[in-house]
């Protein structure tokens, strides 16, 4: 089984967000590779007052190549676990044959994939903004708060948006709109088991979209499984009990990879709190 670890960050982070995970999983003997997006690499507050101008230009087809060119330098295939955009990066990853097992946690709007309530009225700010497609965002405290990480505690929230939200590119989602960038197929024989991980306070990705993406995934032969924490927000892999997330993560993946892969069919594993 493989001991590599690779993990990808989402919009609104960069690969900072990964520090708890990557501690964690580096103490259990594994190497963990935290590639940054394009343009994304530095210390959120400097990103957030002098974002790279070239970040506007970024969008999911050349995220995800850049991605693949960084995993293929790797010397193993890794387990690739991603979160949010980067839970759609893995599941995209997946598709082009790379990794030994794969994790979607609190996957984004997903091409083929009806969007939930919650996550239209949380991608307003962006697709309501006109020009959002040619334009570096950013996220206001405000929605970090209350949608964002509304599963952190009033005095937690300015140090959390301090020390982990960056600017990200408009055209990212409205790639998922517009183009089939994002495009995944369903019943591909090659790809790797996945897990899928949903959170029930989740105002960006509803667990209702990761149930559904679940339920397009399992179309394929390898081992699929689906797991919502009912108590846990966006934030999950950061808001306090981020543990419980990784540990559960990691475990599955270990227990399924690539070489083992198991007949057609899907879990649906319990909630947790």
């Amino acid at each position: 089984m493989t001991k590599t670890i690779a993990l990808i960050h989402g919009a609104w982070l960069n690969a900072k967000s990964w520090e708890g995970f990557k501690a964690h999983y580096e103490s259990k003997g594994y190497t963990v590779y935290t590639p940054n997006w394009p343009y994304d690499e530095g210390e959120p507050a400097d990103l957030r007052a002098n974002p790279h101008p070239m970040l506007k230009t970024v969008g999911v087809k050349g995220i995800v190549d850049h991605l693949e060119a960084e995993i293929r330098k790797l010397p193993e295939q890794p387990i690739l676990i991603g979160h949010s955009a980067g839970g759609v990066f893995t599941q995209i990853l997946l598709d082009r044959g790379l990794g030994v097992a794969g994790v979607a946690i609190n996957p984004a709007p997903t091409t083929g994939v009806r969007l939930g309530i919650h996550s239209i009225v949380s991608a307003f700010p962006v697709l309501g903004s006109w020009g959002s497609w040619k334009r570096i965002m950013h996220m206001s405290p405000n929605f970090f708060a209350k949608r964002f990480a509304n599963g952190l505690r009033e005095h937690e929230v300015d140090a959390y948006y301090s020390r982990y939200i960056v600017p990200t590119a408009g055209k990212v989602y409205w790639d998922g709109i517009l183009t089939s960038a994002g495009k995944i197929r369903w019943d591909n024989p090659a790809r790797a088991p996945l897990l899928l991980i949903g959170g029930g306070l989740d105002l960006i990705a509803d667990a209702s979209m990761t149930r559904a993406i679940y339920d397009k995934q399992r179309r394929a032969p390898s081992q699929t499984a689906l797991k919502i924490f009912e108590g846990r927000s966006h934030f999950t892999c950061i808001e306090a009990g981020w543990e419980e997330v990784a540990d559960f993560a990691l475990d599955w993946a270990v227990r399924h990879p690539r070489s083992g892969m198991p007949g057609a069919g899907g879990i649906a594993i319990g909630t947790a709190a």
